[in-house]
């Protein structure tokens, strides 16, 4: 019998992280479900083979106690900070940074040598339109993405000869709280409603006028660790309705 595989999921409490924990799972995948949000997890704690974990990202040293074992990692955890660059608070630059590219290459650092010991091992980094393309006011964000693909390409040529693949999934506006909570900082800076904000700030620029659900992220995650992926390494696979097109 072939032992199942097992993920790390980051930021797995809600939206993306818990949409790709559940789509892991419906594959036999076990998962780590890795969050601060004790509460979050909890909506996880009914499924068989998921063992919610909480933890601080942000706590670059409180890392190495999370499991290193596994076969799958996929960097999800994130954050977002709307302000123009002459007002962005510099610890809150250095926390997003902290959190969304320093720990993915800590995460991916402590377990790429099981997954090279295995023969075997997928990185899939949830990085954002943002890791391809700038917008104002989100400089650490934008920032982070950036250095978040430059990481996953990195990885993807390291770790070809160990039968490991690293790949990103780029999104556009997905229908999370963080995209729910930047509505209402984005109608400041920009002095418009949120109705508005969604209109003609966040789709502005995207052909297909619609929010992403949280469950199309996870088809391609579950794609990038399926038995067709092991030729698909060092990409960024785009669902941004049109974005990236223009």
């Amino acid at each position: 019998m072939t032992t199942p595989r097992r993920a790390l999921v980051t930021g797995a409490a809600s939206g993306i992280g818990e949409a790709c924990t559940r789509r892991l799972a419906a594959d036999g995948v076990h998962g780590v479900a890795v969050d601060y949000d004790a509460d979050g997890l909890r909506v996880l704690a009914g499924l068989e083979n998921v063992e919610p974990v909480v933890a601080d990202l942000g706590d670059l040293d409180g890392l190495t106690a999370l499991p290193s074992d596994v076969d799958i990692l996929v960097n999800n955890a994130g954050v977002q900070q709307v302000a123009p660059i002459e007002q962005f608070p510099p610890e809150r630059f250095g926390y997003i940074l902290r959190l969304m590219l320093e720990s993915p290459f800590r995460l991916t650092r402590q377990t790429l040598p099981y997954m090279y010991g295995r023969g075997w091992g997928r990185v899939v980094n949830i990085s954002s339109v943002h890791g391809l393309r700038a917008s104002p006011f989100k400089a650490a964000y934008v920032a982070a993405k950036h250095g978040l693909e430059g990481l996953s390409k990195v990885v993807a040529l390291e770790g070809a000869a160990h039968g490991v693949t690293s790949n990103c999934v780029n999104p556009a506006y997905v229908r999370t709280p963080l995209v729910t909570a930047q509505l209402a900082d984005q109608a400041a800076t920009h002095g418009l409603t949120e109705a508005e904000v969604l209109d003609k700030v966040l789709l502005e620029l995207v052909a297909v006028k619609r929010l992403i659900e949280p469950a199309e992220v996870a088809e391609l995650v579950a794609l990038l660790c399926g038995p067709a992926s092991a030729s698909l390494t060092g990409s960024s696979l785009v669902l941004d309705g049109g974005w990236t097109a223009r």
